[in-house]
């Protein structure tokens, strides 16, 4: 086996991030990360036996209390690499708050609790998720009462911050995940008004699949010479995805989209991205007229309506779900066979969240990307990104030319 090790990087400079080389893991188990026997249970109960390279690198830092940042692509185990250790940690004294993570969205609050529960199952460890789109109440009496993680979007924890709702007096670890889709939602007074409330001796943990200067900036203000651990090549996509582009004329997206679902039956499990949340409504009914089940996911569906979409795509009730890009981060659902780009995201490095829906743990999947005349330029940009052209497939009816 050859790894190198993790470097500290106080001035988190790309040559230091880039000099971690993705740790072979062919022969490492969970015990070899010096796990005690409770967190071996739950890990071999939830079926895995090998950890992947972010948590081989990141586990026995966290372990340690180390401030580290986490750089991996989508799909490559970077929540266990933080819920593990955490748990690990808080085991053994229980009943105050003493973890705190934030995340971007809603989708991505509950799986990251999801994954306390998991990896927390031989522990009395308690875990509350905190977020929007539903009542207070019961919120409020989980925090009041006592709870040992916190998982939090921030609008809503502020919320319970100036209700008095929550300390943080004991906290010892906080983490930020998809720190850059935080900021890119706009998230940036928020966490700095939840920080300054936090102790100052704590562990700071941040994971995510990008590292642009913003959240460089974020790192800096908030954490204590971390060590920097990444995975794989920055905005790099997923290495098990196929890429294909099809030419289609911007009126003609919603037709194509019905064409390649009833002509072949392999896109079983299909996450289709639009740009709105209008055109992810009116893709879903034009799909439910041609007889494929579908439904959307996106900021103006209510919370019981978003869970119940998620649900059902997750059990294969639906072979469709149509979203905007609060999907991109977070939505973990396995076996998801295809990720259509019905809209070409305006940003490069969205496309690689996107598609990372799809090839999840070096599973294999397939990235289409409807591109009209006026989305040349942009898939372009993303074939520099990838440092490799996008083949195209033409498909009769539907190209530029008809």
């Amino acid at each position: 086996m050859t790894s190198k090790k993790a470097v500290p990087s106080g001035a988190l400079d790309e040559a230091a991030a880039l000099a971690v080389a993705e740790a072979s893991t062919t022969h490492l188990t969970f015990a070899d990360l010096g796990l005690a026997p409770p967190m071996l249970r739950a890990i071999k109960d939830a079926g895995y036996r090998h950890p992947t390279p972010i948590q081989v690198q990141a586990v026995p830092l966290a372990l340690k209390g180390r401030d580290l940042i986490g750089l991996a692509q989508t799909g490559t185990g970077k929540t266990a690499a933080f819920t593990i250790p955490i748990v690990e940690r808080l085991a053994g004294e229980v009943g105050r708050t003493r973890a705190l993570i934030l995340t971007p969205t809603r989708e991505l609050c509950q799986q990251v609790e999801e994954m306390f529960r998991k990896y927390g199952r031989h522990s009395e460890l308690t875990v509350i998720p905190v977020y929007g789109g539903v009542g207070y109440e019961p919120q409020t009496k989980a925090l009041r009462g006592g709870v040992d993680v916190v998982v939090a979007t921030p609008g809503r924890l502020l919320d319970h911050l100036e209700r008095q709702n929550v300390a943080f007096d004991d906290l010892e670890v906080l983490v930020l995940d998809e720190a850059d889709r935080m900021l890119d939602m706009g998230f940036a007074p928020q966490l700095n008004r939840i920080v300054a409330q936090l102790h100052p001796y704590r562990q700071t943990m941040l994971f995510s699949a990008t590292m642009p200067p913003e959240v460089e900036v974020l790192a800096r203000k908030y954490m204590r010479k971390p060590v920097v651990v990444q995975v794989g090549r920055r905005s790099a996509a997923a290495a098990t995805v196929q890429h294909f582009v099809y030419p289609c004329p911007k009126d003609k997206k919603s037709a194509l989209l019905v064409e390649l679902l009833t002509r072949d039956d392999v896109l079983d499990t299909v996450l289709v991205f639009t740009r709105t949340k209008h055109g992810a409504d009116r893709v879903v009914r034009h799909l439910e007229r041609a007889g494929v089940q579908a439904n959307a996911l996106h900021a103006d569906r209510t919370q019981g309506q978003r869970t119940k979409a998620l649900t059902d795509f997750r059990k294969g009730k639906l072979r469709v779900l149509v979203a905007t890009d609060i999907a991109q981060r977070g939505l973990d659902v396995t076996g998801i066979s295809h990720v259509v780009n019905y809209d070409v995201p305006h940003q490069a490095e969205d496309y690689v969240h996107r598609i990372g829906r799809t090839g999840r743990a070096a599973a294999t999947g397939d990235a289409f990307t409807f591109m009209c005349a006026d989305e040349i330029a942009m898939v372009r940009t993303i074939e520099r990104l990838l440092g490799k052209p996008i083949p195209r497939i033409s498909v009769a009816g539907f190209d530029f030319g008809t």
